[in-house]
């Protein structure tokens, strides 16, 4: 299972939804090529909007910035081998807690 290799850079999800999106690039990297980020974005992306409401956004690839603007608890950043994987929501909804600000990170 590659999620056991993950490394979380920085992240403010609840542990269950970050095991989520661990499982998923796992899974995503056993179904798809690594150099098919595109297609491990979009899987991705569209299993946590199925799960957790519409608005994630997700982005991989081996080198890229990136600065956006989140909602609280809907923010994970993290590596399995050499790919990089930013995960996160900026719609209008998102299933994390309520109350909380929104963020920014880099």
């Amino acid at each position: 299972m590659l999620e056991s290799q993950a490394v979380i850079g920085d992240t403010d999800m609840l542990q269950a939804m970050q095991q989520e999106a661990l499982r998923l690039a796992g899974k995503a990297l056993d179904d798809f090529e690594a150099v098919d980020s595109t297609e491990i974005a979009r899987f991705i992306k569209k299993e946590f909007d199925r799960s957790y409401g519409p608005g994630w956004q997700c982005i991989v690839g081996t080198d890229f910035g990136s600065f956006v603007t989140h909602h609280s608890g809907c923010f994970i950043y993290f590596g399995i081998g050499n790919l990089a994987i930013l995960l996160f929501n900026g719609g209008a909804v998102c299933a994390a807690p309520q109350g909380a600000a929104d963020n920014v990170f880099v």
